[in-house]
């Protein structure tokens, strides 16, 4: 794919600007439940995520080893975190909704997985959203706000670089809907929770724009690639 150690750590360095700004903008209160932590001191109220790294510069990502081969472009600073977490959502049929009175954050367009090389394991998500775009019926231009989680730099711009020439749009047409509040490279990536966790931003941020429909997509090792596509419905 021919991504550069320099486009990789350019990429991580927007992810965490991006979430510093919605942090400080207070973007993701509505979504987060605060939680009460006992300590020495007394109760701590737990709310905000405690992973970006506010002070990341281009500088100080490239001083970073390599993490995986000598010569190679992956370091600490360019991929997601270990990271503990939690997510939640309720999903109900339209008939329940209506029979309990409920207003839902959004609909469930469609979803789809597809499989790709394992070698190629971080790919999976060009794959499924040619799919499920195929499933629900619309185009990647129809698609406004879009949620990829961030496992590698390297990979986020691989499936970037997958959806440019399957699709015939730029590259900065892709990155001005992608990810606007941050992604996993500085939020974090809890292994079973990222998933839930892109689709409720995702909703949430969707009613902030007042946009209609929205793509959340992550890769699974192994060579899997999962998409949803959702409605806003207010």
């Amino acid at each position: 794919f021919n991504i550069s150690r320099e486009e990789q750590d350019e990429f991580a360095y927007n992810s965490q600007m991006k979430a510093k700004a919605a942090i400080e903008a207070g973007k993701f209160k509505d979504e987060i439940v605060p939680v009460e932590v006992p300590d020495k001191k007394g109760v701590k109220i737990f709310d905000t995520d405690e992973y970006p790294r506010f002070d990341t510069t281009l500088e100080s990502l490239a001083k970073l080893k390599p993490a995986f081969k000598p010569n190679g472009t992956i370091t600490a600073g360019n991929a997601s975190g270990i990271n503990d977490g939690g997510s939640a959502i309720v999903i109900a049929s339209e008939r329940y909704v209506e029979k309990k009175g409920l207003k839902p954050l959004g609909r469930i367009v469609a979803w789809a997985q597809a499989g790709v090389d394992p070698m190629r394991m971080g790919f999976g998500p060009v794959p499924a959203t040619e799919k499920v775009l195929k499933k629900a019926g619309l185009s990647f231009q129809d698609i406004e706000l879009i949620e990829l989680n961030e496992a590698f730099a390297a990979q986020s711009l691989a499936v970037i670089k997958g959806w440019e020439k399957a699709f015939g749009v730029t590259k900065d047409w892709i990155l001005e809907r992608t990810n606007v509040n941050g992604g996993a490279i500085a939020l974090g990536h809890p292994i079973g929770a990222s998933g839930n966790r892109i689709i409720v931003t995702l909703l949430y941020e969707m009613k902030k724009r007042h946009v209609k429909y929205g793509l959340a997509t992550l890769c699974i090792g192994g060579g899997m690639g999962t998409a949803v596509i959702v409605e806003n419905i207010e």
